[in-house]
Order: structure tokens, then sequence, then C-alpha cells
């Protein structure tokens, strides 16, 4: 597309209530907002490895008319050695993200952003758990989200949000490179129940199995 058209193009364009529940979720995860002239503008840029490709294009879907070129294959060598095959896209770049960069990056490093109990409703926080989440083990069906990348005020700003919202017992959980959310196992009926509508088939592996009642032997 030329220029111009691409610029009559994105004028037409809105985010969805679900595009703007997803955003948020992902953003809380792996996805990124970036902007190339000082926040007037931004793009998501989206990378997940390959073994999630069917997630990532679902992301894909959802987002598709906000994007130009579909998923593409990135390779990257490893300090190992190894290579490392990823499937990454990037939206338009555009001033209907403006708000939610300058809440995440409010001076250039994501950060939890002060409306976060606002915004996260029960499909946003799916989206956050499909990017972040997983199970601690198949005995405790405790919850992890790897919020590593945050700071601890930030991590406790979470728990509370998920606390208050949901009824969860979730705290934060130190760990060699930062603070990780752990989700009780306690709280797994009621976990399940609130992201099993959003989660992907793909995706289900990270949802625990249902528990086993351990009854005495006769």
């Amino acid at each position: 597309m030329r220029s111009n058209d691409i610029e009559e193009y994105k004028a037409g364009l809105r985010l969805s209530d679900v595009q703007r529940e997803v955003l948020v979720g992902i953003l809380l995860g792996d996805a990124m907002l970036e902007t190339q002239n000082g926040g007037k503008t931004y793009r998501i840029k989206i990378e997940h490895s390959t073994g999630q490709k069917a997630y990532a294009e679902h992301l894909y879907d959802i987002f598709k008319d906000w994007v130009l070129s579909p998923p593409r294959s990135r390779e990257i060598k490893l300090t190992n050695g190894k290579t490392y095959t990823s499937i990454v896209f990037s939206t338009l770049s555009h001033g209907a993200f403006r708000f939610y960069g300058h809440q995440f990056y409010p001076h250039g490093k994501k950060v939890a952003p002060k409306l976060i109990r606002k915004w996260l409703t029960p499909r946003a926080f799916a989206y956050w758990f499909m990017d972040d989440g997983s199970v601690k083990s198949k005995e405790s069906k405790g919850v992890i989200l790897n919020t590593q990348g945050y700071c601890k005020e930030d991590v406790v700003k979470l728990v509370k949000a998920l606390n208050d919202l949901f009824k969860f017992d979730s705290k934060p959980r130190k760990q060699k490179e930062g603070y990780q959310i752990y989700i009780s196992g306690r709280n797994y009926e009621g976990f399940k129940n609130l992201v099993s509508p959003f989660i992907l088939p793909e995706m289900k592996y990270k949802i625990p199995e249902a528990r086993r009642t351990h009854l005495p032997k006769l």
C-alpha cells in the first residue's frame, strides 16, 4: 500500500472492546508496545516460540485489521550456539495505542499500570495467563504468573488486583530473577471457571486437570 493509502486506512481503524481486553492481557505478559516518535503513536509487537504458533496466529487473527504483514518466522542465535525460532508480527503504528503506551510505559520501561484494577477482566486475565502463566505441578494445582520483569511494587499491585477482583489467594514469590505471582491451588476451581471460556484448545495444556480425591482404602 502507498503511504497515502495507509494513512487513509489507519484513519478508519478503531479498537473493539475485545481487542482492548486482549491487549491488556498480552501487555501484562510478553507483548510490547513500541514507539518511534516520542510516544505520539505506538505499535504492538508480538513474538512467541514456534511451539506456540497456534496462539501467535490466533492473536494475529484478533488484530489482523491492524497488521499489514502476516506472522513470520525469525531465527535467533543464542550465546550457547543453539538457534531459537520464533513467530513474530507487528501492528501498524497508531494513535489508538497511545493511551496504553503511556500507561504501560510511562518512562520507557514496562510497568503495571495504575488502572490495572479497572482493566483486568476475566478475558484479559486469561490472555495474560496464556502469555505468561503455568501450573506449579500436577500435584499442587497452584498457578504461576512469570512476572519477574516487573519490580516488586508492581508485582504487589498485580497481586492485590487479582485478590480483590477474583477473590484469589495469591502472593508474590521471590525468585532468582525477580518476583513471580503464585495463586494458591485452593483457588483452582475458581481459576479454571474464570479462564476456561477464553483459553485456546492448543493452550489447554496450561490448565491443571481436575483435582483427584484421595479416599481411604477400605
